[in-house]
Parts: C-alpha cells; sequence; structure tokens
C-alpha cells in the first residue's frame, strides 16, 4: 500500500511539468489599424500575420514552459514581448491589424511574415524568414541583407552578392520603408 502511494505521488511529479510544458498561453488587446507595434522574440518558431479584426493576439504552444508574453498598448504604438521560450517545439502567432508597421527583433529561429501593409523592419541573427513583399511599389527604400545564406528576392528582384553574402537594395516611389537583415539562413521574400 505504501509503496502504490509512493508510485501515485512519484507518477503526479513527473507529470506536472509535462503538463505544463504543452499548455497554450495567449493574450489579447485591442489595437488601432495604421499604428506601429514592436515585437520582441526569444528563440522559437513564429509566424506574425493580419487579424480579421483590430488586436494584436500572441498564441503560444507546443513547449511553452515558463515562456511569457506580454502586450502593452499606448496609443498608437504596441509592444510585444516574448521571452523565456522552450527553444524546442516552440511555436507562436502572432496577430496584428492588417494595416500596421511592424518591427520584429528575433534572436534566433524560424519567422513567417504575412500580408501585412506596412513598413517592415526585421532583424534575425539566425534561422529560416519568410515575407509576404506585398506591393513593391508601396516602399520607397527596400534593404534586404542576409551575411551568410539564400536570398529570394521574389517580387524585389535579384539579390547581388558575393559567395555567402547577399542583398538587394533598391528606392521606389512610395511612402513606407522594407528592412530585413538575417545573420545566418535563408530569407524568402514572397
Amino acid at each position: 500500500m505504501r509503496s502504490a502511494a509512493i508510485a501515485v505521488a512519484l507518477a503526479s511529479v513527473i507529470a506536472v511539468p509535462a503538463i505544463s510544458a504543452a499548455q497554450e498561453k495567449s493574450a489579447d488587446k485591442p489595437f488601432v489599424s495604421g499604428g506601429k507595434i514592436d515585437i520582441h522574440l526569444d528563440a522559437g518558431d513564429y509566424e506574425v500575420r493580419a487579424a480579421s479584426d483590430n488586436h494584436v493576439r500572441v498564441s503560444m504552444t507546443g513547449r511553452t514552459g515558463s515562456s511569457t508574453v506580454d502586450v502593452v498598448v499606448d496609443g498608437k504604438h504596441a509592444d510585444v514581448t516574448v521571452r523565456t521560450t522552450s527553444h524546442t517545439n516552440f511555436k507562436c502567432v502572432i496577430e496584428v491589424p492588417k494595416v500596421s508597421d511592424v518591427a520584429i527583433r528575433l534572436s534566433a529561429g524560424d519567422l513567417r511574415v504575412g500580408p501585412i501593409t506596412g513598413s517592415k523592419d526585421i532583424e534575425s541573427s539566425a534561422g529560416d524568414v519568410q515575407v509576404s513583399v506585398g506591393n513593391p511599389d508601396d516602399y520607397a527604400s527596400v534593404d534586404a541583407h542576409v551575411s551568410v545564406g539564400d536570398l529570394s528576392g521574389g517580387p524585389l528582384g535579384s539579390a547581388d552578392g558575393q559567395f555567402i553574402t547577399k542583398s538587394i537594395k533598391r528606392t521606389g516611389k512610395g511612402w513606407r520603408t522594407f528592412r530585413v537583415r538575417l545573420g545566418a539562413g535563408d530569407l524568402k521574400l514572397e
């Protein structure tokens, strides 16, 4: 009887971290269309896409462990911060209003940015980055750069570069800016 009680207690101690590691965490705040959103991300697998409404919404799944999400809205500016990620089997979807300027800083991992109308300023040290460009004529300046890896320019044209460094720079008639810096990995513009 005593060994059965110990086995049950031990099983519950082992099961609690597994349950908490696989839980879903989220945040949701109303925000204005046309505002600016600064997004700071610890390593992981991320998708930033247009919301169906004027909200900033963050949903984390997989091994969320002790990860945290914080969304702060102040008028036409919002800050989204995802920290203390597990770096293994961590996934996060961030939804923003369809018309938004976004600045994304990712320490490492994979990032997909869907069709969002606005200026884009993206930096990642390592991983694969895929960005939906939208209308190339919307941009006054384009600066996409990969230090080590491939750069597929899609609607922005072919990349220039040496053996491992690739970049696209151009000016246009629009009023938005498009800037992506990737240390190591593949950058695909669609």
